[in-house]
């Protein structure tokens, strides 16, 4: 039996199962084992990769890294947009296992892959060609070293390593490979559009102080989680612009270029709570939310706000208010009457999920809505809510 026979007959069992079951003459079980496992990841992060057969798949944790397939969608949308009918040539200078290669390649009559791991580039020449790429050209290099080879290109796409030469990961922009840092003059000089990839762990501001000509902040979640930044840059004189992304069944997708906007204190706690989703927190864009949708925030800093009216179209979570408590006794008896368990948030709270509740006793899950949180006047209070369907 051949290795690929063996992938095709097991590819949708129990990894750790097949592991220990005796295998054919002519198997190699390390690699058909990876392989199984990367395509079974494949599968449900890069389902279109996963539908064509023959692909070779890197290790677990290599698949766990790379881009989705939603995430290298929303960037050919980007791209598309940004480089508009001049899209010649692009060039992507860290090509990885090449998935935002395979779906940015398609709108380039020239697409030039650099990676400095012989493995990888292995890997695309075999893997490209399955997948229609045939107008690839794969480039076996660092790409400091081959830079001054790249002129005229519509697009430069880069996602720096997060980890050292001894695979530790970094924190610091200065510190991933390559240094982008360095190397924005030379690549804003060499194209018209620069994207950059970067850990959604990474600081914004930080980002921003270090680098120049920085247009367009893309913070992009997939099903509430954020999954990674994108950075434009070039040369046109343009005011910067986040694009705040939440990709679940749908893709929303909150504009804000007004970063001075100031929020509106409420009072009080009215009919429903708001609470942005994770791309527009990430971007630290919540306040300008209060002017365009007609809300209030509970606190400077609880980023939770508040309406009379429902705003169906709110980006994040929106929540019916039927009860609130101090944490006297007697007013979280009568709030919590009843109630087992609960979905607890705390924001600018004093204590944490555990701790509160421990307190409170309860467990988690249900349809029951808790928020802990600090009011204009400095109170504590905690507020019952229900989940407003499709909010």
């Amino acid at each position: 039996m051949t290795n690929a026979e063996f992938i095709a007959q097991h590819k949708t069992d129990d990894v750790r199962k097949l592991a220990l079951k005796k295998v054919p003459d002519g198997v190699d079980i390390a690699f058909c084992l990876q392989q199984i496992e990367a395509w079974q990841l494949a599968h449900k992060k890069i389902p279109q990769w996963a539908e064509t057969e023959g692909l070779i798949y890197p290790p677990r944790l290599s698949m766990e890294q790379c881009s989705s397939e939603k995430t290298a969608l929303y960037k050919s949308q980007v791209v598309e947009r940004l480089v508009g009918d001049g899209r010649h040539k692009m060039v992507d200078l860290t090509g990885g296992f090449g998935v935002d290669f395979s779906y940015l390649a398609p709108l380039f009559r020239e697409a030039v892959y650099i990676e400095r791991q012989e493995v990888l580039c292995e890997m695309a020449r075999h893997n490209f060609g399955l997948l229609g790429l045939t107008h690839a050209v794969i480039r076996n290099a660092r790409c400091e070293d081959i830079l001054s080879e790249i002129d005229n290109t519509s697009l430069i796409y880069a996602d720096p390593a997060r980890r050292d030469d001894v695979g530790r990961k970094v924190v610091l922009l200065e510190d991933c490979q390559p240094n982008i840092i360095n190397l924005q003059e030379d690549l804003l000089n060499r194209a018209k559009i620069v994207m950059l990839k970067l850990s959604p762990m990474f600081d914004i501001q930080q980002a921003l102080r270090q680098l120049h000509s920085v247009r367009e902040i893309h913070v992009v979640s997939v099903g509430g989680e954020c999954k990674e930044l994108l950075l434009v840059m070039h040369h046109q004189e343009k005011p910067l612009c986040y694009y705040c992304v939440n990709i679940a069944d749908t893709m929303q997708v909150t504009v804000v270029s007004d970063l001075s906007a100031a929020p509106v204190i409420s009072q009080r706690e009215k009919a429903f709570l708001y609470e942005p989703n994770a791309s527009i927190l990430k971007a630290g864009v919540q306040d300008a939310l209060c002017s365009r949708y007609e809300i209030e925030k509970l606190h400077t800093f609880s980023h939770l706000y508040t309406s009379d009216q429902l705003k169906k179209d709110f980006p994040g979570r929106a929540f019916h208010i039927v009860g609130r408590s101090d944490f006297g006794k007697q007013g979280l008896k009568t709030l919590l009457s009843g109630v087992k368990q609960a979905n607890l948030t705390v924001r600018n709270f004093p204590s944490s999920v555990q701790e509160l509740r421990k307190k409170l006793k309860l467990s988690e899950g249900g349809d029951i809505y808790l928020f802990a949180t600090t009011m204009s006047d400095e109170s504590h209070v905690l507020l019952r809510c229900e989940k407003v369907k499709n909010g």
